[in-house]
């Protein structure tokens, strides 16, 4: 969408660095004296970047406060605009990556190649764990968990269905069946929510999967029953009773059941390598993950996190 240039939503396109989103969106709402539930944004990027983002601030029939005033650290405006509508979460269209992989031990580019061409596993992985979540998870389906605020129980909630994900994920990266469609399968509609369910596999089908139209897809715990059938529902159930704690709390959480794809497919790809240098530029549907594609790429040894905090407001950033 294009800002519409009217209505109660000032709309700001915002160039952060070394900050993460909520942070951000806190120091937002204060600059406009507005409470924190009326900023809004699209999804999360990471804080160990430079990341371009749309909000939107709720200010009603005010007048736009002073950007001259706006004074956040590692924060710049790009642009501004009004509009009718919030910006709400996985609005956007896609996300677009400029990576650069430094002390590499061989060219990556025909792997890059091929990982473009053929797609790769939808791993939410380790950063969507963050350092706590999961912990927070156990301690909110334990009953424990009142303490919690709204964006921590959030994350915990999220944190638990992404573990379960990507554990029916692995298994059937193990089994080679990540990229397949399966009898019994929920097959995914490309840049959709939708789902629909696989009884028999037939040519149309396979054209359509390897066109990327649609794809495997894998559960999202919550309320209901699973849409699964035949062995892809025994593997579903089979990861559910191993994280039971889990399971359980997400069915009682008020969470409902829903699909991901198990395959991500990047577009607009490119490789530039240059000796033990390259630099990487895709784009991923939101919710994909860049680090993801990367760990299918590369053995990456991740520098400590720790280290980096000298800038860093205790609680606020992390």
């Amino acid at each position: 969408m294009e800002p519409d240039g009217i209505g109660e939503h000032l709309l700001l396109r915002v160039e952060k660095t070394g900050a993460n989103t909520s942070w951000v969106a806190r120091q937002l709402a204060r600059w406009a004296q507005i409470p924190p539930a009326d900023v809004s944004f699209s999804g999360m990027k990471d804080r160990h970047a430079v990341a371009r983002q749309w909000f939107s601030l709720r200010l009603g029939g005010r007048e736009d406060p002073p950007l001259s005033e706006l004074a956040i650290d590692g924060v710049q405006v790009l642009s501004s605009a009004r509009h009718g509508r919030k910006l709400r979460r996985g609005t956007h269209c896609a996300n677009h990556f400029s990576l650069t992989l430094r002390e590499l031990d061989a060219d990556l580019t025909d792997r890059f190649t091929t990982l473009v061409a053929h797609g790769f596993p939808n791993y939410f992985g380790a950063q969507r764990y963050g350092q706590r979540n999961l912990q927070s998870a156990q301690t909110l389906f334990s009953g424990k968990g009142r303490r919690l605020k709204r964006e921590q129980r959030s994350m915990a909630i999220s944190a638990a269905r992404s573990l379960l994900f990507d554990e029916v994920l692995a298994r059937r990266v193990a089994h080679g069946t990540w990229n397949r469609l399966l009898a019994g399968d929920a097959a995914m509609l490309a840049g959709s929510q939708s789902w629909f369910a696989v009884d028999a596999i037939d040519d149309a089908l396979v054209e359509r999967l390897r066109r990327f139209d649609i794809h495997p897809s894998g559960p999202l715990w919550g309320t209901g029953e699973p849409v699964t059938g035949a062995g892809v529902a025994q593997l579903e159930q089979v990861v559910a009773q191993e994280h039971e704690g889990f399971a359980t709390g997400l069915a009682s959480s008020g969470s409902r059941q829903q699909r991901r794809s198990l395959r991500a497919c990047p577009s607009g790809a490119r490789i530039e390598q240059h000796e033990r240098t390259a630099l990487l530029r895709f784009t991923l549907p939101p919710g994909s993950y860049a680090t993801s594609l990367v760990r299918e790429l590369a053995d990456i040894d991740e520098p400590d996190r720790a280290r980096e905090r000298t800038r860093t407001e205790p609680g606020d950033r992390r």
